[in-house]
Parts: structure tokens; sequence; C-alpha cells
């Protein structure tokens, strides 16, 4: 029942996850923040099993900050990204594999240009335009079809996450009461709200 959103715009890329932790039919958190921030223009979004999320999502952060120690610069959207999806197909073929989902969304300060990975429990990996998971997606991904365009400003992706969150409200039977919005661009990662 979790949602992660995610859209490429003109010189950003603005993302939005909801808020609660839910186990079967009872709500056990409502501030949950599905999000952490690889490193200063990288941020990575995650749902699936509660304990797996949490754990992967703090081994690929580290190793990511890690890297960029060793080295000097950071990894860009396109090297985290295939990292992780390494790490997803390696664990995938251990006796203990990673049940998440995730949307990588970074900012390359070597190109000037945003990128969005999308990345299933399967290790499947795809750059794109715009993404979704969780059963809002199924509601969503036919208004992002509609109008998303490769020039879109922030102010227009603000509305169009507005526009798939009102959907989700109107149609979706689960109450997803609250979002945590982020938009990564060439100043860096930083919460929004809309």
């Amino acid at each position: 029942m979790e949602f992660l959103i995610g859209i490429t715009g003109k010189d950003f890329v603005l993302t939005a996850s909801d808020t609660s932790a839910a186990r079967s039919i009872t709500v056990m958190k409502s501030n949950e923040d599905k999000s952490c921030d690889l490193n200063k223009h990288n941020i990575m979004l995650y749902a699936g099993e509660a304990g797996d999320t949490v754990n992967f999502a703090e081994y690929i952060q580290r190793n990511v900050r890690l890297y960029g120690i060793r080295n000097g610069i950071e990894l860009t959207p396109k090297a985290a990204a295939t990292f992780t999806r390494k790490e997803l197909a390696t664990s995938l073929r251990s006796r203990h594999p990673y049940q998440v989902f995730l949307l990588i969304a970074g900012y390359d300060i070597t190109t000037s240009s945003p990128h969005l990975y999308w990345i299933d429990y399967l290790g499947s990996s795809a750059e794109v335009p715009f993404a979704a998971h969780g059963y809002g997606a199924y509601y969503c991904l036919s208004i992002l079809d509609r109008y998303h365009h490769p020039n879109l400003t922030l102010d227009e992706a603000k509305g169009l996450i507005k526009k798939c969150i009102d959907e989700l409200n109107n149609r979706f039977i689960v109450n997803l009461s609250d979002f945590k919005i982020k938009v990564t661009d060439q100043d860096g990662i930083r919460e929004i709200t809309i």
C-alpha cells in the first residue's frame, strides 16, 4: 500500500513518497521518511518489506558515500543506479533476497542533466522520464503519460504531483494522508511543499 513517484523536468527531478508505515490493516506510523540522500545530488526512494527497505537503503547510502570519500568524487545518478541494481541482483541470488522497490533520482553535474531510474525487486532497472511504484501507480501513470513533457518547469511538476495525489485521494481505497516531496537539481536536494 506504499506509493512512490518521480518526475524529471527540464533541469530537476521531483520525487514524492507517502509517509505511512503500515502492516496488514494497521497503520503504525504516519511520519515515515521513505527516502535517503545518497550524496549531494542523488536521492533514493524505497518501498517494500519494512526491514528490507531500511537495511538495503542504509547499505547503499553508506557505500555510495564511501566511494565519494575514497575517490574524492560523487557518483553520478547512472553510476549510483547501476551499483544499486547490481547489489539488488546479487542479493536475489542469495538465501535472503531484499524485497524492495526503488526510485533513484539525481542531477548529473558533469552533463547538467536530471536522471530518474526505476528499479524493482528483481533487479530490473530503466531510466525513465517519470515513474511510480505501488498501487497508486495504477492511477497516476496515465496522468503522467498525458501531461509530462521534457521541458517541464518546477511549478508544472508540482501541479502534476498535486494532480496525482488528488486522484489517489478520490479513487484509492487506502488513505495516504501525507507525502514527503523532494527536489534535486544543480543546487542539491531539498524538501518542498505543494
